[in-house]
């Protein structure tokens, strides 16, 4: 097995239960201070794996250039919206389905990838990139009569709007991660792509934690308090959400952004999981079959 297959299922793992505790936090803090959390409470985790990627395995350190810090920003702030919007959807739909809009972003980053740098990908990794969309397309009207007028107007609803934004922004980070990240290679003695993703996660999370605090002093200071006031469970968030990006970011250097977000739908399994056995949220059989759906695109694109 390659390596960027564990790598990235484990960092959608941990996605989810970064998402899961983000959900909780949304009840004692708003969209805005949920997001933060995410970025600001995982700072010291980023500058952690990097000490230890440099001074306790003596790793050297990458040198950045203009490339680098062009893709960081453009991931940076495209991140914070996309996670923004995903935070945001829990309000109109359940956990599962509310993620699942989002979950297009596979298709979207393939497309990215396309316009911004001419990056393309196999004949089969588009059929299992179809496999998987179909199947979050289920989820999507798996509360409503399922015709093929209500497929097509879906698409078009309120949250299916926000949810399809986030996963196009979540795609936009995604191509953005990959090409910061390689472009530190030829600033090292041989490429290593753990330091490379390491040392990505590390600029980038510290430039979205600083752009939110700003945000947060100038336009929402009474939620400040308030992220202070849940730095328990808000460590947490940190910490998970760190390493989960440590891990996309990692296998994002191995594999183009597409490959690895559509690898990465094996995430929609775990998040059925918690909606059924924490948020204790029924599910039906649509939204089963559109499961089953999302694990078929992934077992093609495994095995393809």
């Amino acid at each position: 097995m390659e390596l960027w297959i564990p790598i990235t299922i484990g960092a959608a793992f941990l996605q989810n239960m970064r998402s899961t505790l983000q959900k909780h936090l949304r009840g004692r803090l708003n969209t805005t201070g949920a997001t933060f959390v995410r970025f600001g409470y995982g700072v010291p985790f980023a500058l952690a794996y990097m000490a230890i990627l440099h001074y306790g395995l003596g790793r050297p350190m990458p040198s950045p250039n203009l490339s680098f810090w062009l893709w960081s920003i453009t991931g940076g702030l495209a991140q914070i919206g996309a996670t923004f919007l995903l935070v945001y959807i829990f309000a109109f739909r359940n956990f599962a389905v509310g993620t699942a809009y989002s979950r297009t972003e596979p298709a979207q980053a393939a497309l990215v990838a396309l316009v911004l740098v001419g990056e393309t990908v196999t004949v089969g990794t588009v059929i299992a990139i179809a496999i998987s969309v179909v199947g979050v397309m289920l989820i999507s009207v798996a509360r409503t009569e399922l015709t093929a007028k209500s497929l097509i107007t879906s698409v078009g609803s309120r949250t299916a709007i926000i949810g399809l934004m986030s996963g196009f922004l979540f795609g936009i980070s995604g191509v953005s991660y990959r090409y910061a990240s390689l472009s530190l290679a030829p600033s090292l003695p041989v490429p290593d792509p753990v330091v490379q993703a390491g040392y990505t996660l590390m600029v980038v999370i510290i430039m979205q934690a600083i752009a939110m605090l700003v945000w947060i002093v100038l336009r929402e200071r009474q939620e400040l308090g308030r992220v202070v006031g849940a730095w328990r469970p808000a460590v947490l968030v940190g910490f998970v959400g760190a390493t989960a990006s440590f891990g996309w970011f990692t296998a994002m250097t191995l594999q183009p952004a597409a490959v690895i977000k559509a690898l990465a739908q094996v995430e929609m399994l775990f998040t059925f999981a918690s909606s059924v056995f924490i948020f204790k949220e029924h599910i039906n059989r649509l939204e089963i079959a559109g499961c089953l759906l999302i694990v078929l695109g992934i077992l093609a694109l495994v095995l393809i």
